[in-house]
């Protein structure tokens, strides 16, 4: 066991002297020790249960013949922080939860690891520092919220933020909002649409890394105690047979994770995210490669927040096993990989089971949509590429006059001011992962277009990102950003911008001429943040297009 290193051997004493203060005992030190990287936090509803659920974790690696220790990591709610300077710290918050679990790992040798995850960032943060730690891993996730009740329908936060824009159009009043408001977020668990937290969830699933059937779990369905003791039970096993994620994750495990994006309207997140877990194991994930596997696999599940249902409805309806059973039946995943149990993708989900009925999942043979909701451009404004979902927007030609905006703070006032016309193009720059820094998602902005009734009838392009909640004709990660002097720092107001979803284009209608001149009149903006984890972030951050992942410092 890579722990004996800590714990054998006379001149360990003094560090056995120290584990048995924290309840060791002599037949302890002579089973695996397994960490559980707990992304707790009483903060905020996503995260607030994994307190709970570590417990039942702890019984059944236990109970396994394990020996259980758990350290906590950060959590960034996303929600909490949308629109505000807050924001900035969520998408870093993914490096610093990879960077505290390759240390701790580390620091103390653990022989394996458990993430617990659930809020969105924390789920490619564990992925990615389980991977970095090269010992037996895997990632749970704690579960989906169950939706609020409200006026006859079901709500989730996305609700509550395109309320806002409906009552800053007069369309609802003030205490309908406040109603919205109070009923949207019932108790524990991820945000319940198929947002960031929940694409992100099966995308583990299906790439192996999780446990397939578990992350579809919600939050307080009374069942996911067990599951997450048999989990622990069961991840003994893995640690007993030394499999590490680096030995069964391969190139097609990814590909089976985009094509579940793409099926379920996922997340443009799950862009970034997946080229940067990719990453962590070596392998190199291409824009084009998104694009390419979304063309060829439909949509197959009507979810929120472009379609009907929330993820508890998923999960009645077959859960994330019925969704990759369709797609495996269809040919549209490769059902050999293997995953964290050592079992094939297609073993995980041969007993997939549909409810009755259920109106969710649909037939890859008569789908919701023909093709995914992953689609890449890349033009004169986004000569690296910018990502889009198109299960959120029907839309696939427009063409506009250019607001511009340096900050979202500038362009969420513009919306609520009313100053936003059917036939715009709201461009916001210097938000991508240098420039913001931390890469800022736009729901604020978003959800208040829709609420204001504008959503069908302008665009937004921004060097930011989104949420998974957002829906419309909304174009994130445009590479090169602003500060490196990419085309989108040089748009001026009124300048015309055509998106071609066909073509796959987006362009800016200016002659070269004239960006010269422009060019060699710009200037990039002095750094926001000049010490701290904020400006080392915007140091080393890589583009959008290359996941936001942190580049090694060239003197290494």
């Amino acid at each position: 066991m890579r722990s004996e290193l800590i714990t054998h051997g006379i001149e360990r004493a003094p560090a056995r002297a120290m584990l048995r203060a924290v309840g060791f005992t002599d037949e302890d030190f002579e089973k695996p020790i397994v960490a559980i990287a707990n992304t707790w936090t009483d903060a905020m509803p996503c995260n607030y249960h994994l307190r709970e659920l570590a417990q039942h974790l702890r019984e059944g690696i236990r109970e396994a013949g394990g020996v259980p220790v758990e350290f906590n990591t950060v959590a960034v709610n996303d929600a909490i922080g949308m629109g505000t300077q807050a924001m900035k710290a969520s998408l870093i918050s993914r490096e610093v939860i990879a960077d505290s679990i390759e240390l701790m790992a580390h620091g103390y040798q653990f022989d394996a690891v458990v993430a617990l995850v659930s809020c969105d960032k924390t789920i490619p943060g564990g992925a990615m520092g389980v991977i970095r730690a090269g010992v037996p891993a895997m990632v749970l996730y704690g579960g989906s919220i169950a939706p609020g009740q409200w006026g006859g329908r079901e709500l989730t936060i996305v609700e509550v933020f395109e309320a806002v824009g409906a009552y800053a159009a007069g369309k609802i009043s003030y205490e309908e909002l406040r109603e919205i408001e109070r009923h949207a977020i019932p108790g524990p668990g991820a945000c319940g649409g198929q947002y960031t937290a929940n694409t992100m969830a099966i995308a583990l699933e299906v790439l192996g890394l999780s446990p397939m059937g578990y992350n579809a779990i919600p939050a307080v369905a009374p069942e996911k105690a067990e599951a997450t003791r048999e989990a622990g039970r069961r991840f003994m096993e893995v640690v007993r047979a030394g499999r590490t994620p680096k030995q069964f994750l391969t190139k097609s495990s990814f590909h089976n994770a985009i094509a579940a994006v793409a099926a379920t309207g996922g997340s443009t997140n799950a862009v970034l995210h997946l080229i940067a877990i990719a990453h962590e194991v070596g392998i190199e994930l291409k824009l084009e490669e998104f694009d390419e596997i979304s063309r060829r696999t439909p949509v197959i599940a009507d979810m929120k927040p472009w379609g009907k249902y929330v993820a508890w409805s998923l999960y009645k309806a077959g859960g994330s096993k019925l969704v990759t059973k369709r797609l495996l039946d269809a040919g549209l995943v490769d059902g050999s990989t293997v995953t964290v149990t050592g079992e094939t993708l297609a073993q995980t989900v041969a007993d997939a089971t549909e409810a009755p009925g259920q109106p969710v999942v649909y037939d890859p043979a008569k789908p919701l949509k023909p093709h995914g909701g992953l689609v890449i451009l890349r033009g004169s404004l986004a000569p690296e590429g910018a990502v889009l979902k198109l299960a959120g927007t029907e839309q696939t030609y427009f063409r506009g006059p250019a607001r511009v905006f340096d900050a979202e703070e500038d362009a969420l006032r513009a919306v609520l001011d009313r100053q936003i016309k059917p036939g715009d193009v709201v461009l916001i720059r210097y938000e991508g992962p240098k420039g913001g820094p931390g890469m800022r998602e736009m729901l604020s902005v978003t959800a208040a277009l829709v609420g204001e009734g504008l959503g069908p009838k302008v665009a937004l392009v921004t060097d930011g990102r989104f949420s998974g909640g957002t829906k419309g004709l909304m174009i994130g990660h445009v590479a090169p950003e602003a500060p490196l002097g990419g085309p989108i720092a040089l748009v001026r107001d009124g300048d015309t911008i055509t998106i071609d979803i066909e073509k796959r284009r987006l362009d800016l209608e200016v002659p070269d001429a004239e960006l010269a001149e422009r060019r060699a009149g710009w200037t990039p903006p002095p750094p926001r943040f000049t010490h701290g984890v904020f400006a080392r972030y915007a140091a080393l951050v890589s583009s959008a297009s290359e996941g936001a992942i942190l580049r090694t410092p060239s003197w290494v």
